[in-house]
């Protein structure tokens, strides 16, 4: 048997090393995971209750449509019903939109350093991909437009973008939008949205009214601390998500993860907790960077991507036997690694063990 061609060179999506196999691995009881940006301060008691109240219907399919999650939505955000479309996670909502608007020799635009399933997919559609470097470890909008052509059907902007946590400002991202043809879907990742305090962050859904060629993705993996349950959305026009909502797959998201999603929207203060806490950790992440001499870029999520001097995969190894999982081998950066925000414990573990590992790792 044999697979479609453009297929067979597609690397698999490879998550953070899990904990239990390092232990195992390594023969370590305590090991700290700081590579998947998940949520290391938990998620909402009124999620916890949602889901053990949800066990009992296990035996029923779910709402295929989210119908009383979407409304709860809608109204949070302002925007109508027949504007939003979940996925197994935000992930299955780029899945979606390549298969619904990809055609084969299609042309996509997206930054050279980003999060890899914008390509994995267009990739997968046997689209043409058009990769414009990052600068300065943020997206050039300018150099994107510039590679629109006629056959460009998508553009994803990852904001703030995984792996650099970098930001465009609403000015920068308005101003690109007013120059970007109707016949091109732009695709605003706002996965990490929550974590931002910077006041000139862009918020994708206010755009919508005047942007007809605009998705916007969020997710509950990252604050929400839903990372298992796999639950995320976009929110776009209404005649987008009609396209996106055609190749569908039935009941793609499970009763449990809405009844998390819904009671997760009544917990703002739960929210808050953790962008505050998250940005405590950001601080210290960058003091103690600062304090090493290293160079790393200005974060607006919940990970850092610093330049620790020595090829990521020899300092992650070192890590690793030392219990702490961080995120290495990243194409343009081969000197950087990333590693999520975790409690203040963990946080301070992590540069004990990195100071260590730059001694004993040399340049």
């Amino acid at each position: 048997m044999q697979p479609k061609t453009n297929i067979v060179h597609l690397p698999v999506y490879q998550p953070g090393k899990p904990v239990e196999d390092v232990k195992r691995e390594l023969g370590l009881s305590e090991v700290i995971k700081l590579a998947s940006n998940e949520n290391a301060f938990g998620f909402s008691d009124l999620a916890k209750a949602a889901v053990i109240e949800e066990l009992s219907n296990t035996p029923t399919y779910p709402d295929g449509a989210s119908v009383e999650l979407t409304a709860k939505l809608a109204d949070k955000l302002g925007v109508e019903t027949n504007q939003i479309i979940f996925g197994s996670g935000s992930s299955e909502i780029i899945l979606m939109t390549a298969r619904a608007f990809l055609a084969p020799g299609d042309e996509t635009i997206m930054a050279d350093e980003t999060f890899s399933q914008y390509k994995h997919n267009a990739e997968i559609e046997n689209a043409r991909i058009i990769e414009v470097p990052l600068k300065d470890g943020k997206h050039d909008l300018p150099a994107m437009l510039a590679k629109i052509t006629s056959k460009t059907k998508i553009v994803w902007i990852c904001n703030p973008n995984n792996p650099t946590g970098t930001i465009v400002s609403h000015e920068e991202l308005t101003a690109f939008m007013d120059e970007v043809p109707s016949h091109v879907l732009v695709v605003l990742d706002e996965a990490y949205g929550e974590y931002v305090q910077d006041s000139s962050y862009s918020d994708g859904v206010s755009m919508l009214s005047k942007y007809r060629n605009l998705l916007v993705l969020r997710t509950f993996s990252k604050i929400y601390g839903l990372a298992s349950l796999r639950i995320g959305y976009g929110v776009g026009h209404a005649d987008v998500i009609r396209y996106i909502n055609q190749v569908r797959e039935p009941f793609n998201t499970t009763r449990a993860a809405q009844a998390a999603a819904k009671a997760s929207l009544s917990d703002d203060a739960f929210i808050e907790r953790c962008a505050a806490d998250n940005a405590k950790g950001i601080k210290y992440f960058s003091e103690q960077f600062d304090r090493l001499g290293l160079s790393y870029f200005e974060s607006h999520g919940n990970f850092v991507m610093v330049d620790v001097k020595r090829p990521s995969q020899e300092v992650f190894d070192a890590l690793l036997r030392k219990g702490i999982i961080v995120r290495p081998r990243w194409t343009y950066y081969p000197t950087y690694i990333r590693v999520s925000v975790g409690t203040m414990e963990q946080n301070e573990a992590f540069i004990k063990a990195l100071e260590r590992v730059l001694q004993e790792v040399t340049v």
